[in-house]
């Protein structure tokens, strides 16, 4: 299993390409594999028949574990074979005696007061297509999941034990009940306990601030119009934003910051922004990192490049680390103020807003402006309200005057 970015010790096997005894060759894709945020292919290392498959789609396999066999017809794959498939008895075979032996060996592994069985994605889909439940099927593969020899020996043998002696007629009065009971996803379950961290251990308060967003409107109508060449016409506001933090947070070091345990507030000289994406596979959290040295379009090359990458799924996991602060924008979405949480250990994090129009009293009498709502959640552990208060003013200053930053 390869190891996709430095910071994952697992991965969940996708769609096997190649099936045993296929001949393959040196660069061809063998499978797919997913880490909680993203998902790749894994190209073989060798020429040869895939002689064994030690695991299915579903399972989750540590990194750097074989997870199948290589080499020239009728060798001995014995030697390659993880030591973690003893546990399960992940024996592959057609015979119905030896099926049926192996469910007998196995079932005591799943637990008989759970009430819902872990199914892989292509067992499940053969269930569907045979009219079966594959919660009757007893459960041979790893960790007690029920994978694709559980439901072809249910089909052959049209029996089969579901949990603490369930039978097929009484699983499947369950499932007709008027509700669906949906798993969470691995990166809801990574974002779950990140937020849930967050909010325990931090000392979270939020400001809500706004600004006149007439100048950074009239830049961007002027980016659009005559910036074609230069690349400026796709510039959007959530990048002069981005840019506008960047700048200030090289003056504002306590926000560039992580609190560390021991009470260790450590400032970081480069900042590196977190920018908050919405994909299909859940929130995800790219870093932008040096955009204090990077231009304003170059921040928005990179926030364009880092969006594809996350949005196609195949994002690294080395980009999704290192923010030293985060800006997360909901003003599409017709936001006008929210709290947003911090992602630990950094010190802040910034949610900008959607644009609502205000009244103020000018020269010639009342007059309306759009306003952008800015919502700055900050950990009261490390900073005060004064300097957080500060800190938001100054930016609304900053893009409200926007050219004399650039």
């Amino acid at each position: 299993m390869p190891k996709a970015g430095i910071s994952v010790e697992s991965c969940i096997i996708g769609q096997w390409r190649k099936k045993i005894g296929d001949t393959v060759l040196e660069g061809e894709i063998l499978f797919e594999y997913e880490t909680d945020k993203a998902s790749f292919e894994c190209e073989s290392t060798a020429s040869g028949t895939l002689l064994d498959i030690f695991f299915e789609t579903g399972d989750e396999i540590p990194c750097l574990i074989n997870v199948c066999a290589i080499g020239e017809t009728g060798e001995d794959t014995s030697a390659l074979r993880p030591s973690i498939l003893d546990n399960v008895a992940a024996v592959r075979t057609d015979s119905t005696d030896s099926a049926k032996a192996i469910a007998l060996q196995t079932i005591h592994l799943v637990p008989s007061g759970r009430e819902s069985l872990s199914v892989s994605p292509r067992a499940r889909k053969l269930a569907k297509r045979l009219k079966l439940n594959p919660l009757s099927a007893a459960a041979t593969g790893p960790s007690g999941r029920v994978i694709t020899r559980d439901v072809e020996f249910l089909a052959r043998n049209g029996t089969g034990t579901g949990i603490g002696g369930r039978t097929f007629d009484e699983a499947e009065s369950v499932s007709q009940r008027d509700y669906t009971d949906e798993k969470l996803t691995k990166v809801r379950k990574v974002i779950s306990a990140s937020m849930m961290r967050s909010l325990s251990e931090l000392a979270q308060l939020t400001h809500h601030h706004s600004f006149d967003a007439g100048t950074i409107l009239e830049l961007r109508k002027e980016y659009k119009a005559s910036g074609a060449v230069s690349g400026m016409d796709k510039v959007t506001l959530n990048d002069m934003l981005l840019f506008a933090v960047s700048r200030l947070l090289q003056k504002h070091s306590a926000f560039n910051a992580h609190l560390l345990d021991g009470g260790i507030l450590r400032k970081y000289k480069g900042v590196h922004l977190g920018v908050a994406m919405d994909t299909s596979r859940g929130l995800l959290v790219p870093t932008v990192f040096d955009a204090d040295k990077k231009s304003l379009l170059e921040i928005s090359a990179e926030v364009k490049r880092l969006n594809e990458m996350a949005q196609s799924g195949n994002i690294s996991p080395d980009l999704l680390q290192g923010a030293t602060f985060t800006v997360s924008n909901l003003g599409s979405f017709g936001v006008e103020m929210f709290t947003p949480i911090i992602n630990p250990p950094q010190t802040a994090i910034l949610g900008v807003c959607g644009m609502t129009a205000k009244v103020r009293e000018g020269q010639q009498g009342i007059e309306i402006y759009p306003s952008m709502g800015l919502s700055f959640t900050y950990d009261h552990r490390a900073i005060d309200g004064a300097p957080a208060s500060k800190f938001v003013q100054e930016l609304c200053r900053n893009l409200e005057n926007f050219s004399q930053i650039l």
